[in-house]
């Protein structure tokens, strides 16, 4: 690992295997978050591994719950 590269860092690799758990879409890393393409749930990132609950992510902005995610997204 280079010196540049933060040690919290998501393996490529393992990132690009990754799925969002409700969408099933691929996600990017943002910070100490793991977002998904679809829906934008951000799932966190603690001492380098990924949190990948539901129940853990952080919802996106302007939505109020998890629900209502759902339901924008068409029922998931």
């Amino acid at each position: 690992m280079s010196s540049t590269t933060p040690s919290h860092a998501i393996d490529p690799d393992l990132l690009e295997m990754l799925r969002c758990p409700l969408t099933h879409s691929p996600l990017r890393a943002e910070g100490d978050f793991l977002i998904a393409e679809v829906g934008g749930l951000a799932y966190p990132v603690r001492d380098g591994i990924p949190v990948m609950l539901i129940e853990e992510a952080k919802l996106p902005a302007g939505v109020e719950s998890l629900e209502a995610l759902k339901e924008k997204l068409g029922g998931k």
